[in-house]
C-alpha cells in the first residue's frame, strides 16, 4: 500500500478474504478507508477535522499526522503526538465529556467498553470502534507501534500513557503491571529517595552508549567512493555509495521513486565509525510523508562483510543493513525492527 501512488485503490482493489462479518482480520487498510470516508462527509482531512473536534478541544497542539499521495490522513499509522495524548483517554474515561462539553457520545464509548470481535490474538483482547479491549481486566486501549499506547482503566480511574520503542510485552501483561501498582486511594508520601533513583535511571537510559567496533577491513579503501546500482528490489534502494576512508565518513543511497514523474529521493550523511552514532539533516522519507533525521554508524564484521545500524529518530524503527562486498558485487540484506531479512543483489561498473 505504502510504495503505491494511490493507497485507497489499492485497498479498494484486493479481494475480500470472506464475506463481512464472518471473521476479523486486523487490516491497516480498513483504517485508511474510514480516513478517506470521513474526508468524502466532511471536505475536511482527518488531521483537520480532529483539530477542529478533538485536538483543538482538548489542548493538543503538538500534533504530526502525515498523509497519502492524495492528501487523506494515513489511517492506520504515523500520527504522532507527545504523552499528553493522556487528555484522549482521559475523555473517554469521562465517558465522552471534557470539560462540561460533551465531545463523544457516550454510547460510542460503551460499545468499546463493552467490546465482543474476538481479534484472534492474544487470549481474551477484544475490538471495537478502532480500540482494542481486554473486558476480563477492566480495561481498553488505544495501541500504535512498538507498545506506544492510551491505555484506560475505568474501575481504577487510572490513564496510562507510554510513547517507548519495545513490543517485546503483551497488552494485559502491560494492564497487570498498570493495576498492580495501585497501592492507595489517595495520594502517596513524596519519596526522595525513589526519585533520586527514577532520575538516574531516565538519565542512564537517555546516554547512548558506544558499541564495540573491530578493526577496519582492507575493503575500506577498496569500496570507498564506488556507486552499486541495484535493480528494482524489495528493499526499494537503487544505488548506494560508501565513504569509510575519509576523515568524515559518509554514505549516498538512493532509492526507487514511488512516483515516475519525479526524481528518485536520496538520503546521504555521516556514519559513525566509532560506535556511535552520527545524525544528519532531516530528510524526506517518501513512503512514510514526514521529515526525519537519520542516525548510522558501522563496523565491520569481518575482511567483507560491513554492519550499518540505522535509526530514523521518532520512528522507533532499529535497521540493520549488513553488507557482503565479492569483487565489484555487492549483497545488501536489510532487517527492518523485529520482521523478516529482506535482501538485493547490485554491482558496480568499476
Amino acid at each position: 500500500m505504502i510504495r503505491s501512488p494511490d493507497w485507497v485503490k489499492f485497498i479498494l482493489d484486493r479481494p475480500m478474504s470472506s464475506a463481512p462479518g464472518d471473521t476479523f482480520h486486523y487490516n491497516s487498510g480498513n483504517a485508511h478507508l474510514v480516513s478517506a470516508i470521513l474526508t468524502k462527509l466532511t471536505g475536511m482531512s482527518a488531521m483537520e477535522y480532529a483539530k477542529a473536534k478533538l485536538f483543538g478541544p482538548l489542548g493538543i497542539n503538538d500534533v504530526y499526522w502525515p498523509h497519502d499521495p492524495q492528501g487523506i490522513s494515513i489511517g492506520p499509522f504515523r500520527l504522532w503526538l507527545p504523552p499528553d495524548m493522556a487528555k484522549i483517554g482521559y475523555l473517554y474515561l469521562r465517558k465522552g465529556v471534557w470539560e462540561g462539553k460533551q465531545l463523544l457520545p457516550p454510547a460510542w464509548i460503551d460499545s468499546i467498553v463493552h467490546a465482543t470481535v474476538d481479534m484472534h490474538g492474544e487470549p481474551g483482547d477484544r475490538y471495537s470502534n478502532l480500540v482494542w479491549a481486554i473486558p476480563d481486566k477492566h480495561v481498553y486501549m488505544a495501541v500504535g507501534a512498538y507498545r506506544q499506547m492510551i491505555m484506560v482503566f475505568p474501575d481504577l480511574d487510572v490513564v496510562a500513557v507510554t510513547t517507548g520503542r519495545v513490543d517485546n510485552y503483551s497488552s494485559s501483561e502491560f494492564a497487570d503491571f498498570i493495576s498492580g501498582a495501585e497501592k492507595s486511594d489517595t495520594s502517596l508520601t513524596p519519596d526522595a529517595a525513589g526519585a533520586r533513583l527514577l532520575a538516574n535511571k531516565i538519565l542512564d537510559v537517555s546516554t547512548e552508549k558506544p558499541s564495540e567496533v573491530d578493526p577496519t577491513s582492507k575493503m575500506a579503501a577498496i569500496i570507498s567512493g564506488k556507486v552499486y546500482r541495484f535493480p528494482p528490489n524489495e528493499i526499494n534502494v537503487k544505488s548506494l555509495s560508501l565513504t569509510l576512508t575519509d576523515p568524515q565518513p559518509r554514505y549516498d543511497m538512493e532509492v526507487y521513486a514511488i512516483d515516475a514523474t519525479k526524481p528518485p529521493p536520496r538520503f546521504a550523511g555521516p556514519i559513525g565509525l566509532d560506535g556511535r552514532y552520527r545524525k544528519g539533516e532531516p530528510t524526506y522519507i517518501q513512503w512514510l510523508g514526514i521529515r526525519g533525521i537519520n542516525a548510522v554508524k558501522g563496523s565491520w564484521l569481518d575482511d567483507h562483510t560491513f554492519l550499518i545500524d540505522r535509526l530514523i529518530l521518532g520512528l522507533g524503527e532499529a535497521q540493520r543493513w549488513t553488507l557482503t562486498f565479492d569483487g565489484e558485487k555487492l549483497n545488501v540484506r536489510v532487517k527492518l525492527g523485529d520482521g523478516p531479512e529482506i535482501s538485493a543483489d547490485g554491482e558496480t561498473g568499476g
